[in-house]
């Protein structure tokens, strides 16, 4: 979070990361559209339309003083681009964590996971997250209390768990909001934004 008492503007970054084909650039692309901003998108794509660094773009809120600017970034879940997703975390407030809840993808879900702890080690606990059990909208789905016994999910209190369909735009705004809730109370409590009072 950067607070400018100057331009009275607080920014905020979070970020939707994930299994390759989870839905993340879907769910930015249907987030942005909900706001009717689909057309300020910033793509970083591949010839077959795979995300090669990041997909990112900006939604602002402003009450009668300060402005609340909110970078929204998604990671590349492809492999072969995973030093850029390392980049694209830098200075995270908020994560949104998009699984595939198809059977089939139960592995690589697991395998994103620990990734994600990876990089952020003993202070993963300081970062508000959002699970967002993505796809249902499709038949063949794994049990998400399977998933969140798991990875302990009891051991966690910065992290919430939400069903969407970023196909169908279903949950995606509601993952938003939580994510952006979480955030805000988290440096309420640490006394970093009772400016906006």
């Amino acid at each position: 979070m950067i607070i400018d008492h100057i331009d009275k503007t607080i920014s905020i970054k979070i970020v939707y990361f994930g299994p390759a084909l989870s839905g993340k650039t879907t769910s930015i692309k249907t987030l942005f559209s909900l706001f009717g901003k689909e057309e300020e998108i910033c793509s970083i794509e591949s010839t077959v339309n795979r995300t090669l660094f990041f997909d990112y773009g900006i939604v602002t809120f402003q009450n009668q003083e300060w402005k609340i600017k909110i970078h929204i970034y998604t990671t590349t879940g492809q492999d072969f681009y995973i030093i850029t997703r390392l980049i694209t975390l830098r200075a995270v407030d908020g994560l949104i964590f998009v699984l595939d809840s198809q059977k089939e993808a139960y592995e690589r879900n697991i395998i994103s996971w620990k990734e994600l702890l990876s990089y952020f080690s003993e202070c993963i606990e300081d970062i508000p997250i959002i699970i967002a059990f993505n796809k249902q909208d499709l038949q063949e789905k794994f049990n998400p209390e399977n998933f969140l016994n798991d990875i302990n999910i009891n051991k966690y209190k910065n992290i919430k768990s939400r069903y969407t369909s970023a196909k169908l735009g279903e949950g995606i705004l509601d993952c938003f909001e939580n994510a952006l809730q979480l955030i805000l109370k988290k440096y309420y409590k640490n006394r970093l934004v009772n400016v906006l009072n």
